[in-house]
């Protein structure tokens, strides 16, 4: 039988889980460095002491690095149990479910170190933490992500529903990005002088939102109307190996692998870019990034019109050059000859454009490349495809922060900002990476 075609309402609803997942992630992702080594003018108290191995890569890179690495090789784990599953309510959905509460829980806790100044029992306290809410996150990520090309049956319905699922990722980043300006609000209505404690309360406020968020696609999406796929028959390393064949996959994974490492420099320096560079105060932060990624949202019609006349690949190139130029404007930030916010806002509105493209078209080109693989081979994969995906994505995020957390060494204070401004010049070179690989991805002629 032939699965059903989701409407308007279940096609948002699909999108909520993606809002909900993205809050937690990017809360992570934009506090973490901001918390434990925060810049010298925000108030808080540094957490993890500056210690260097090998005088080049500092505790924080390598209490990240272990914590996501953990996560990435549960990755395929999940993957595999998901794809061979024979639960009767869906190969997806039972999963998600259980997953909700322990990254709530453990995003949350991230943020409480067992003691309030510098400590390497904090680093520790750090690495557990970010390790289990990884897990977490990821046990709902695969599956959810799965679905895509299983409910979205031909080429112009991914983009769409890929759309959909960019749009709530973008809702998440905004909330998140807020977490400070909703910081400021707690502090003023609750009388709460502890910065620390009125951001702990803020997360907590912030992370139940988003379990109520990921709720909303187990509750309103029957998996079994809505999908025909068959469980998987291979075991996990075979599995693997048969994704990796893929030639065309391998170019995706490149490219996408590079992009997430510039993607995670700029959202872990973002706070630092605003007051440090353009001397801004914090609470910018949060509206710099709602205009990025709510103008980006305009930009949706015309890649979804575009992807249709002329392909996904050459917007994907296009949107690489143009963000590798961003990057070059971060490094002279504060040195132009307009004002500081000015050059805040022009930064957030040429990202654009990228954000929307490179947001909406990979997990769409993915689905095409595990739907084919699924014809071709008869194996229904699509949880394996994006855990490799997801593995190679928390790779490049965890080389973006480490390379990120390693610059730092050059300074990230005002009148010492060379680290900074180095990861503008990073960022470049790996978009420019990016686009070279992805110009050799083979697209499927319309």
């Amino acid at each position: 039988m032939s699965a059903a075609k989701l409407t308007l309402g279940k096609q948002i609803a699909y999108a909520s889980g993606m809002v909900g997942w993205s809050i937690m992630s990017n809360l992570v992702i934009v506090m973490v460095h901001y918390f434990y080594l925060p810049p010298s003018n925000t108030g808080l108290t540094q957490l993890v002491p500056q210690l260097l191995l090998f005088n080049a890569v500092n505790l924080l890179s390598i209490v990240d690095v272990s914590g996501r690495m953990i996560d990435a090789f549960y990755d395929p784990f999940i993957a595999s149990l998901s794809d061979r599953s024979k639960n009767p309510r869906g190969r997806r959905i039972p999963f998600m479910k259980w997953a909700i509460i322990p990254a709530v829980i453990f995003c949350c806790l991230i943020f409480y170190p067992p003691i309030r100044s510098v400590s390497t029992n904090n680093a520790l306290w750090l690495g557990i933490m970010m390790a289990l809410f990884f897990m977490g996150v990821t046990s709902y990520i695969i599956p959810y992500n799965a679905l895509l090309p299983e409910m979205a049956p031909d080429s112009a319905s991914k983009v769409k529903l890929s759309s959909f699922q960019q749009a709530g990722f973008v809702l998440g980043i905004i909330i998140a990005a807020l977490v400070n300006n909703d910081a400021d609000l707690v502090q003023s209505i609750f009388h709460i002088a502890d910065r620390v404690q009125a951001l702990q309360y803020t997360i907590w406020a912030l992370c139940i939102l988003a379990g109520v968020f990921m709720l909303i696609p187990i509750l309103t999406i029957d998996e079994r109307k809505f999908t025909s796929s068959q469980p998987a028959h291979l075991p996990i390393m075979q599995a693997i190996r048969q994704t990796f064949r893929n030639p065309n996959f391998k170019f995706y994974l490149v490219s996408d692998f590079t992009f997430y490492i510039s993607l995670s420099i700029v959202s872990s320096g973002l706070l630092y870019f605003v007051t440090v560079l353009l001397r801004l105060d914090e609470s910018i932060g949060g509206e710099l990034m709602a205009v990025m990624v709510l103008s980006s949202l305009f930009f949706y019609p015309l890649i979804n019109y575009l992807s249709k006349k002329i392909g996904k690949k050459p917007i994907v190139l296009i949107a690489f050059a143009m963000l590798s130029l961003i990057f070059v404007m971060i490094y002279f930030l504060g040195k132009f000859p307009f004002s500081s916010k000015t050059q805040a806002f022009l930064l957030a509105l040429g990202t654009a454009f990228p954000l929307a493209a490179l947001g909406i078209l990979p997990n769409a080109i993915l689905a095409e490349i595990a739907q084919q693989d699924a014809v071709e081979t008869g194996e229904n994969r699509e949880g394996m495809f994006f855990a490799v995906k997801y593995f190679f994505v928390k790779m490049g995020q965890t080389f973006g922060f480490a390379l990120f957390a390693f610059l730092t060494i050059y300074g990230i204070n005002r009148g010492h900002d060379q680290g900074l401004r180095l990861n503008g010049i990073c960022g470049f070179v790996l978009c420019l990476i990016a686009l070279l690989f992805f110009s050799r991805f083979r697209e499927e002629k319309r």
